[in-house]
């Protein structure tokens, strides 16, 4: 998983192949990748449509990643809080606060990530 260019900011990182990312599921992208505070989830809708978020639940600590995706959605493991996948919102207690969305592209089949840029 290597970035795009030299700077990684306009072309994005690429984090994996659609193909890599089941539909329904999501693959957790280490912080030491994408330079960000907490590691990314980039998630996988039931229709196809590929999310990021920061991958540590704002409840307990448990990665979203390992959650389960649907209805633009993702469900934490751990208590069930539920967040949007295009905003980050709290869709479902426990949790109570957002998480932060990031800026994914599908390009030929492959997923780049910008992180810190709001999709």
């Amino acid at each position: 998983m290597t970035a795009n260019s030299g700077n990684g900011g306009s072309t994005g990182i690429r984090v994996a192949s659609v193909e890599d990312i089941p539909e329904g599921e999501g693959i957790a992208i280490s912080s030491d990748i994408t330079g960000t505070e907490d590691d990314i989830a980039i998630l996988r809708d039931d229709d196809g449509t590929c999310w990021a978020l920061n991958d540590t639940c704002t409840h307990e600590t448990a990665s979203l990643a390992e959650g389960w995706v649907e209805d633009g959605d993702v469900e934490c493991p751990l208590h069930s809080s539920r967040f949007n996948l295009k905003t980050g919102k709290v869709d479902g207690l426990p949790a109570t606060r957002d998480t932060v969305p990031h800026r994914v592209e599908v390009r030929d089949g492959e997923v780049y990530l910008f992180p810190n840029e709001r999709p």
